[in-house]
């Protein structure tokens, strides 16, 4: 047993209430369950309860056994004086105000409903599954399963919106260098994502400001930042770079030290960091005011118009330095400019309409919808399991439901879960 589960019990009044007695025998009538309290104090507040013809109103605290009242030290604590019934599993022991008068316990074992207990019981048995519900996911009723997945989309979106505040209190609330962190790190993709993240970081918005009249600049100063200008090549690109890199680097007194390093191991030549910089550089030679861009795109066409960007020329017969390739053009692709507008360019728009006061929700999911589903473990599994929409408003909160709750068995606090458990 576990109090999360009685929590639930309680919460959703899974157990015989009529008739209820006290183990000291006093009748019990519950006008109010009470608030759910997430944080720290009795598990629920502002609980309305008849005792033995006496109207309470006060807290609820819920434990296993009774005596769980002591091992977690609540007689000291001034938080649970207000309590007014304890809720246990398995009364024990009788718990006592400071008055010495004792607190009135409920106890749910002979009392819940068989039903609901078996249905959790046979949820949490199934041993060797990818995740508890894998048999029974199929038979959730659609409109349950829809309308979860749209929450899990946002639930996920204000995790990433947390993020941008972060950014924004580092950057004294200077969007478009939140902006360029943002797409930086996802011009890194997984592989250097961090890397790249580390490279924005470690020099003021103000200096791209200043270069992005000049792409050669923008690319040196991106380039030495990120580390790729420290070792020799026969190569009079390269040594150009180096060049503007070492005058910027003065200039502006940049350090790039606490840089993490870019990886090329495990990459495909179009995703090496090479390609990806000089991309990002274009992005911010050719889009002066990307940020005011940004927001005001309401539809996928004029954002993919906006990312119609491309390595410079150099690039263009190169992967990496001294090593010439086949000439072609790498600009970023329509799947490529997917995932920015998942990773960045939404969460972006969320967050800032967010701190205008304005919402915008409704227009987001129908714009992440017109987007094909991600391709990953986790999106393939669950659409083996049922038909599911393959769009990235979708996939994106299979992702959240898999992460935040299978794999943290949080089946009490997932609509799926219930469902299944309320059969």
């Amino acid at each position: 047993m576990q109090e999360t589960l009685l929590h639930h019990i309680w919460k959703f009044n899974k157990f015989q209430s009529t008739n209820l007695k006290t183990t000291q025998n006093q009748s019990v009538v519950i006008k109010s369950l009470g608030q759910h309290n997430l944080g720290a104090g009795p598990d629920f507040f502002n609980a309305q309860i008849n005792i033995d013809g006496q109207l309470w109103a006060g807290n609820v605290e819920i434990h296993i056994k009774s005596s769980d009242w002591y091992v977690h030290h609540h007689e000291t604590d001034a938080n649970y004086d207000n309590v007014i019934l304890h809720v246990v599993w398995e009364h024990d022991t009788d718990v006592f105000r400071k008055d010495n008068t004792a607190i009135p316990t409920l106890e749910l074992k002979p009392i819940v409903d068989s039903k609901f207990l078996n249905n959790y019981n046979q949820l949490f048995q199934k041993q060797n599954q990818w995740i508890y519900c894998e048999k029974d996911f199929a038979n959730v009723d659609d409109f349950v399963l829809s309308n979860w997945l749209e929450r899990l989309y946002f639930e996920r979106l204000e995790q990433k919106s947390q993020v941008i505040e972060k950014l924004l209190q580092k950057s004294k609330n200077n969007w478009e260098a939140v902006l360029c962190a943002m797409l930086a790190k996802n011009f890194g993709l997984n592989i250097n994502g961090e890397a790249f993240l580390s490279m924005a970081n470690s020099m003021d918005f103000s200096i791209i400001r200043k270069l992005q009249s000049n792409q050669a600049d923008l690319e040196a100063l991106f380039f030495g930042q990120a580390g790729l200008l420290d070792k020799s090549y026969q190569d009079s690109h390269y040594d150009d770079l180096i060049k503007r890199y070492t005058f910027i680097k003065h200039k502006f007194s940049l350090d790039n030290t606490k840089v993490l390093p870019v990886q090329f191991f495990r990459l495909r030549p179009t995703n090496f960091p090479t390609i990806r910089l000089s991309q990002l550089a274009s992005l911010y030679h050719t889009r002066q005011n990307l940020f005011s861009s940004i927001i005001n795109c309401d539809d996928l066409g004029s954002i993919y118009k906006l990312f119609e960007v491309s390595t410079s020329n150099y690039w263009e017969a190169h992967y990496n330095f001294g090593t010439p390739s086949r000439k072609s053009k790498k600009g970023l692709t329509k799947s490529f400019i997917n995932l920015l507008i998942i990773n960045t360019i939404v969460p972006i728009q969320f967050a800032y309409a967010k701190s205008q006061g304005q919402d915008i929700t409704e227009s987001i999911f129908e714009l992440i919808n017109e987007i094909p589903a991600e391709k990953n473990s986790i999106v393939s599994k669950f659409q083996g399991l049922r038909f599911i929409p393959n769009s990235s408003g979708y996939s994106q909160a299979l992702i959240q439901l898999k992460t935040a709750y299978c794999d943290k068995k949080k089946c009490l606090q997932c609509a799926v879960g219930n469902a299944l458990l309320n059969e």
